[in-house]
C-alpha cells in the first residue's frame, strides 16, 4: 500500500433494480478495501445495499458525489451509466461501466471480469478517453426558460399521440427545413448506437467529433438524417400556431415542457464527458460483439492488414 492509497476513492453505483447489486457492490467494496481504497456511495444506497458498515465505505456529498473520486464505476446497463454521467457531470471523473444488460454498449467491461477490473482500477490502469456532449438551451420570446445537457441525445418529442409537432431546422443561424413531425433527436456520436439509431439514423463512430440530427417520422420530402461539424449549432422551433404542444428530453432522463413558440438550441458541450477504457480494441469489434453481426467470409486479406 502506498502512502495516499488510503486516500483514494471510487464513486460506486448500481443499477436501482437488480437483486444482484448488494452482492456484486460487496465484492468491489471488498477488493477495494484490500488495495488500501475507499469506495463511495450515495447515502440512500449504501442503506439500500445494506452497505453502510463496510470498512471501506464513505457516504458521498449529495451535491458532488464524484469529487475526490478517481473513477465513477458503474455496474448495470447504459441506463445506469447515463445516470453516472449526470452525477459526475463537472467533476472531470471519468466513468467505467461493468455490463449486466443486454447490450451494454456503453460499458468497458462484462461482469465476469468484474475482480479484474477493480484490480486494473487500483493499479491505474486504464486510459482515458473523451467523449462529445451536448449544451441545450430553450428560449421562449428570447427568454431563456431552460438549460441543459446530455451525453447521448436531446430529443423533441410531440407531447400527445394524436397530435403532431410541427418544427423548423436550423443549421448556423439558416432555416434548413419545416417539417410535420413526431420530433426531431439531435445526438452525440456515442448517442448514435442509441435513440438517434432507432430512428434510422447513422452510426458514428465516438472518435469522430460531430453532431447528429435525425426526424422522427417527418412528413416531408427531404427528411434524412444530417451530419454537422462540431462547431455548429442546431435549432429547432416549435411553430407558435401548430396545435401540437411538445417535450424535451435529455438522455430520456430530464425532461421539460415545450410551449408553442419554443426554441432550442443545441451545440456542442465545452465539458466532455470522460470514459475509463481498459481496452485498446477498435470500435468496429465492440459493433461487431454488441450487435452480434455476422462478418463470415473476412479474411483480412488488405493490405493494411498485411505483417
Amino acid at each position: 500500500m502506498t502512502p495516499e492509497s488510503g486516500d483514494r476513492r471510487v464513486l460506486l453505483l448500481g443499477h436501482p433494480r437488480r437483486r444482484d447489486i448488494p452482492e456484486l457492490a460487496r465484492v468491489v467494496l471488498d477488493r477495494l478495501h484490500v488495495d488500501g481504497m475507499r469506495g463511495v456511495l450515495l447515502a440512500g444506497e449504501a442503506d439500500r445495499l445494506a452497505l453502510t458498515d463496510h470498512p471501506a465505505v464513505d457516504i458521498a456529498d449529495e451535491h458532488a458525489p464524484a469529487q475526490g473520486c478517481e473513477v465513477v464505476c458503474v455496474l448495470g446497463g447504459d441506463g445506469t451509466l447515463l445516470w453516472g454521467a449526470e452525477l459526475s457531470r463537472g467533476s472531470g471523473v471519468p466513468l467505467l461501466g461493468v455490463n449486466l444488460g443486454h447490450v451494454g454498449f456503453l460499458a468497458e467491461a462484462e461482469r465476469e471480469e468484474l475482480d479484474a477490473t477493480v484490480d486494473r482500477i487500483a493499479a491505474r490502469d486504464y486510459t482515458v478517453e473523451h467523449r462529445v456532449a451536448l449544451d441545450v438551451v430553450g428560449l421562449k420570446d428570447g427568454v431563456v426558460f431552460y438549460e441543459g445537457w446530455a451525453l447521448n441525445e436531446i430529443s423533441i418529442e410531440k407531447a400527445a399521440r394524436e397530435r403532431m409537432l410541427e418544427l423548423t431546422v436550423e443549421v448556423d443561424n439558416r432555416p434548413l427545413s419545416t417539417w410535420a413531425c413526431d420530433g426531431v433527436v439531435v445526438a452525440t456520436p456515442t448517442g448514435s448506437t442509441a435513440y438517434a439509431f432507432s430512428a434510422g439514423g447513422p452510426v458514428v463512430w465516438p472518435d469522430v467529433e460531430a453532431l447528429l440530427l435525425v426526424p422522427l417520422s417527418a412528413h416531408a420530402l427531404f427528411a434524412r438524417p444530417l451530419v454537422v461539424g462540431p462547431a455548429s449549432t442546431l435549432a429547432i422551433e416549435v411553430i407558435a400556431d401548430n396545435e401540437g404542444t411538445g417535450v424535451l428530453w435529455a438522455d430520456g432522463r430530464r425532461t421539460t415542457d415545450l410551449p408553442r413558440g419554443a426554441r432550442l438550441e443545441v451545440h456542442r458541450s465545452p465539458e466532455p464527458v470522460r470514459f475509463a477504457r481498459l481496452s485498446a480494441a477498435p470500435f468496429t469489434d465492440r459493433l461487431v460483439a454488441k450487435f452480434d453481426l455476422s462478418v463470415h467470409g473476412w479474411r483480412g486479406r488488405g493490405r493494411s492488414s498485411a505483417g
